[in-house]
């Protein structure tokens, strides 16, 4: 019989959980025996105590089996992908398609942006139309027919870690790192994937406060995934920049698309983003077997956006999903600007001396995208899809003050001259200024 205290103690206490008490401990989660009292210090024990990787395991699957798990008989493999959340991150909407593209099958369950990150399911639901959680049919369908579907979680996946993470949300546990690999991977396990890329960012604007974390993160993603049957490669890619020149939900989409359609813009603003895009596909489609070498996975990304193939699967996806037939040809139709669209210039002490952007507190700008309405605070928060901020200057560009030539530090999409105010004063502080020119960060750190 399931006693839930004796459980949550001898995790207090250090010891390790058999299968049978974390299976126990998750299935009374389902059946309202184990109350939000004893999640919130049973997630507690284990962000003190930790957990091995046996644990973690165990506690994948059994959220795994707390819903709907799919088998998928395709032509191909069935690939997936995780960010660890950052400003500007809008790769999930290239990344997808190039897949399918290629040949895969990519079933991909996205989430919200909660704080200072921006989600890849508020970026899809500011698609007109778009039907960010469809029926589990559609959902395969869409699949199976397209090869991409970009989708919200539903109760029929993993629904043990949608409970579980409403209470680490509110019980300061979310850092857990054991936890957060339990909770990603329980959700790729629930959909059917073999192979999947995570994406755990490092710097200024990333998730885990330190590069230790991170790794420390990458590394045991990678090792459970792996001793759960989901063959995966963990990348650590820069977050000390925003990833996109963009930042609110509408304008990620616009440079998605720019992206997926136009060639020249992968070498100039979109750089960066290209990079760590492509880095991704290239992992997946060699560990497949879909190319024999990662470098030959990049050749064939480069070939696949060279060819539109790539633009025809996400345009594919957004009809078969409800959206515009004509998104990629016509954005403008689909994403109305905001009232004030208008530059935010450095404050400079010394107009005289040339002046560098020489490093970016990501955090801050991403909570100046929240600060004018584009992102949450509070799970259930209304956002406005058309505000945020453009054009965003980036380490070793030179930025001026005012003046009818300048370079500005970003454009402001704001509704009220109140709201450009605020977030004109968040970019100021977000960017730090100085008389060199520094280089670009590293897009990929590492591979795991």
């Amino acid at each position: 019989m399931l006693i839930p205290q004796e459980i949550i103690c001898k995790k207090r206490d250090g010891g390790e959980l058999t299968e049978e008490e974390i299976r126990e401990f998750v299935r009374g989660i389902m059946t309202r025996l184990v109350t939000e009292a004893q999640i919130a210090a049973m997630s507690m024990a284990v962000f003190f105590r930790g957990m091995s990787r046996d644990e973690v395991v165990t506690l994948t699957q059994a959220m795994r089996d707390s819903g709907s798990v799919l088998s998928w008989d395709l032509a191909g493999p069935v690939y997936d992908k995780h960010s660890t959340g950052g400003v500007g991150d809008v790769v999930s909407l290239m990344l997808g398609p190039i897949l399918a593209a290629a040949g895969g099958y990519v079933p991909m369950l996205s989430g919200t942006g909660l704080g200072h990150t921006g989600g890849t399911l508020d970026k899809m639901d500011s698609i007109p139309g778009y039907n960010i959680r469809p029926d589990k049919e559609l959902f395969q369908k869409v699949v199976r027919e397209v090869g991409v579907a970009i989708i919200g979680q539903t109760g029929d996946f993993a629904p043990a870690d949608k409970v579980i993470y409403a209470v680490r949300d509110t019980s300061a546990t979310v850092e857990s790192i054991p936890l957060i690999t339990a909770s990603i991977l329980s959700k790729k396990l629930a959909v059917g994937s073999d192979y999947l890329v995570m994406d755990v960012k490092v710097g200024s604007g990333a998730f885990m406060p330190t590069y230790e974390r991170s790794r420390e993160l990458a590394c045991l993603i990678a090792e459970v995934a792996c001793s759960a049957g989901l063959r995966t490669r963990a990348l650590l890619t820069d977050m000390n920049r925003s990833l996109a020149p963009s930042a609110g939900n509408a304008l990620e989409v616009r440079d998605a698309i720019r992206y997926l359609t136009d060639g020249d813009s992968r070498s100039r603003d979109l750089q960066q983003l290209h990079l760590v895009t492509k880095a991704l596909c290239a992992e997946l489609l060699a560990l497949s077997g879909l190319v024999p070498s990662v470098s030959q996975g990049e050749a064939r990304v480069e070939e696949l956006l060279a060819g539109g193939q790539a633009a025809e699967k996400f345009s594919r996806m957004v009809r078969a999903l409800g959206g515009p037939a004509d998104l990629t040809e016509r954005p403008d139709k689909y994403f109305p600007a905001a009232e004030i669209v208008r530059p935010v210039y450095a404050d400079r002490s010394d107009p005289a001396q040339p002046s560098f952007v020489q490093t970016i507190d990501i955090k801050g700008l991403g909570m100046a995208v929240v600060a004018l309405g584009g992102g949450r605070t509070r799970t259930g928060d209304p956002i406005d899809f058309r505000v945020g901020l453009s054009h965003l200057a980036v380490p070793g560009d030179e930025v001026d003050s005012e003046a009818e030539t300048a370079k500005p530090l970003a454009l402001i999409h704001a509704n009220s001259e109140a709201d450009f105010c605020e977030a004109a004063r968040r970019v100021r502080q977000a960017y730090r200024l100085g008389p060199e020119k520094v280089s670009q960060p590293v897009a990929v750190y590492e591979v795991f």
